[in-house]
């Protein structure tokens, strides 16, 4: 008996090893797109939790908004319309307020 692993890979020929390969690949960025929707769920229940208090704070929500729908499909979806309204909702009032 051997204490030294056996190495399954080198034993498949190179079209196994291939799709081997691209099922470790496949299920890690399935991994990584469900870390990064459940990253954006989050920063956006942030956004829309409480009306920016500053221009700083709706520039950095107008800045995640236009990024965001940089990366989807035309028009978005009704989560960035909201966001849309929220943004523009800041902005209006901040515009209305007295200088601090």
């Amino acid at each position: 008996m051997s204490d030294k692993p056996i190495e399954l890979d080198s034993h498949r020929g190179m079209a196994a090893q291939h799709e081997t390969e691209l099922r470790r690949l496949v299920s890690e960025v399935e991994a990584n797109e469900a870390a990064l929707r459940t990253r954006q769920e989050e920063i956006e229940r942030r956004l829309l939790a409480l009306p920016a208090e500053s221009w700083p704070q709706a520039a950095d929500k107008a800045r995640y908004l236009l990024g965001r729908y940089a990366a989807t499909a035309a028009g978005g979806d009704a989560r960035t319309r909201q966001m849309i309204a929220a943004v523009i909702d800041d902005f209006e009032r901040l515009a209305a307020a007295p200088p601090a």
